[in-house]
């Protein structure tokens, strides 16, 4: 039949799953170790769907296996393939629960950001009839939209011009200045403001290195930093100092201390979600945001 013919050319996610695998570590018999299978399989496998696909994906010597332009292709597309699929499994099932009068929001946001917006976004929301229950996913830095669009989260709380916000949907919630966060005591902490040349250039206070979003690290004199609570304890200890919205204020204990900086740009905090969600629940916490 022809539709039994285009089927067995139709890639399957098991032969994505084998692929990308080998593709990952470049060894056979790792790859097969880590798919808890035998080696003879997975190679048979990878040969199908070379075959079917009409290209070669890896190289193979007796001691070594390399990727080839068309197996490095496969591999991204592959890897973003398999991220879709387990984000619509994830929506689906939160959708099925929902059916069942017991819906669910996931919200993620940065610890230790907005965390005074965020209580009474979940306190308005609390008080709606009928209000699906929201969940708080707290997350490192720049994590945000990665676990809104593998599915693991439905809505996320951003921060303009921080984050990167490309293919969500967005309302903006609250804009703000910023604020030079140093240790107690440091000469600084007289003025009553800066400009951002000065913050960003303080003797002995190098900034913290923030990672980027493959989740490296840039080159630099500053500490590595994952959440805003590790970079109060750097900060107070006198290994840096950062520039934050004001809103951090509420989160400063006695051995920091806030000093208005002038020209830096204004941080706007987002609530942001996928183009394509239609849950109820999550334009309902949308509506409660932007009421807020």
């Amino acid at each position: 039949m022809p539709g039994g013919a285009d089927y067995r050319r139709v890639m399957e996610t098991r032969e994505l799953r084998y692929f990308i695998a080998v593709a990952e570590e470049l060894h056979f018999g790792r790859a097969a170790r880590r798919l808890g299978m035998a080696q003879p399989p997975l190679s048979r496998a990878i040969g199908r769907l070379e075959r079917r696909l009409g290209a070669t994906l890896l190289q193979r010597t007796s001691r070594s296996v390399a990727l080839t332009e068309a197996g490095a292709v496969l591999l991204r597309e592959g890897r973003a393939a398999l991220e879709a699929i387990e984000a619509a499994e994830r929506r689906t099932r939160r959708v099925a629960l929902a059916a069942t009068g017991h819906a669910r929001v996931v919200l993620v946001t940065k610890a230790g950001a907005s965390s005074e917006l965020l209580a009474e976004l979940l306190d308005a929301h609390a008080a709606e009839p009928g209000a699906a229950t929201v969940d708080v996913l707290l997350c490192g830095i720049g994590e945000q939209g990665r676990l809104l669009r593998d599915g693991r989260a439905d809505v996320a709380l951003l921060h303009r011009p921080y984050d990167v916000m490309a293919g969500l949907d967005t309302e903006d919630l609250r804009t703000e200045g910023q604020v030079l966060v140093l240790p107690a005591g440091h000469p600084l902490t007289s003025r009553p403001h800066v400009r951002l040349a000065e913050a960003t250039e303080l003797p002995g206070l190098p900034g913290p290195r923030w990672p980027g979003p493959d989740g490296r690290y840039p080159d630099g004199p500053g500490p590595e930093v994952h959440d805003q609570a590790q970079l109060f304890q750097l900060i107070a200890l006198g290994r840096t100092s950062a520039v934050l919205p004001d809103s951090c204020r509420s989160q400063l204990h006695g051995d920091l201390a806030a000093v208005p900086v002038l020209d830096a740009p204004a941080v706007t905090t987002v609530i942001a979600w996928p183009p394509h969600s239609r849950s109820a629940a999550v334009a309902g916490l949308v509506r409660t945001a932007t009421r807020l």
